[in-house]
C-alpha cells in the first residue's frame, strides 16, 4: 500500500518546512506509481525545487555532452585494448541492427526513428571516455529503449515544477559530476 512505502523523502524541521526527496535516474513510468502520496504532496506544495542538475538548461545539457569526450585528437581506439575495443564496435554494430525491432509502436507514432535514437544514444561513441562508453552501453538494453522519449525521475519532475511555475534551481555542476568520472583510471573503469 502506498501509505507503507519507503518515501525517499526527508523532512527537514523549519518554517516553513523544507523536503529532501532522493531520486534515481530512470524513466519516471518506472517508478512513479511505487512513490508515496507524502512525496508527492510535498512535491505539490513547495514553492522552490533544487535538483542534482538543472536537465532543462540547454548549457547543462550541452557541458555534459562536451565532458564526455576524450581530449582533442584522441579516439576510443588510442585509449582502449584492441580486444575490447573490437568486441565493443561489434556490440553496437548488434544494437544498431536490433534497435527497429527494440521500438515500441507509440515511439514510432512520435516519428521517433531507430537509426535516429541510435545516434542520439551512441553518436560520436568513438570520441567518448572509455567511463561514459561504458554507461552508454549499459543504456542499449531493449528495455531501455523502449522507454526512451519518457523522461527520467529527476526531468520528469523539473517539467512539472516548470509547469507549476515553481521557482527552480541545481545543487551540483555538472563539472561536479564529470571531473570525478572522468578521473577514473582504466582499471577502475
Amino acid at each position: 500500500q502506498q501509505s507503507e512505502l519507503n518515501s525517499f523523502l526527508w523532512t527537514i524541521k523549519r518554517d516553513p518546512p523544507s523536503y529532501f526527496f532522493g531520486t534515481i535516474h530512470v524513466p519516471y513510468t518506472r517508478v512513479w506509481d511505487f512513490i508515496p502520496e507524502n512525496s508527492k504532496k510535498a512535491f505539490q506544495q513547495s514553492h522552490i525545487v533544487y535538483f542534482e542538475l538543472d536537465l532543462t538548461d540547454p548549457y547543462t545539457i550541452s557541458a555534459l555532452t562536451s565532458c564526455q569526450l576524450l581530449p582533442q585528437g584522441e579516439n576510443l581506439q588510442d585509449v582502449l585494448p584492441h580486444d575490447i575495443y573490437r568486441r565493443l564496435k561489434r556490440h553496437l554494430e548488434y544494437v544498431k541492427l536490433m534497435m527497429p525491432s527494440w521500438m515500441t509502436p507509440d515511439q514510432r507514432g512520435k516519428g521517433l526513428y531507430a537509426d535516429y535514437l541510435f545516434n542520439a544514444i551512441a553518436g560520436n561513441w568513438e570520441r567518448k571516455r572509455p567511463v561514459w562508453v561504458m554507461l552508454m552501453v549499459n543504456s542499449l538494453t531493449e528495455v531501455d529503449i523502449k522507454s526512451r522519449g519518457v523522461p527520467v525521475l529527476d526531468l520528469f519532475l523539473a517539467q512539472e515544477a516548470e509547469r507549476l511555475r515553481k521557482q527552480t534551481g541545481a545543487v551540483e555542476k555538472v563539472e561536479e559530476q564529470c571531473h570525478p568520472l572522468n578521473g577514473l583510471n582504466f582499471s577502475q573503469v
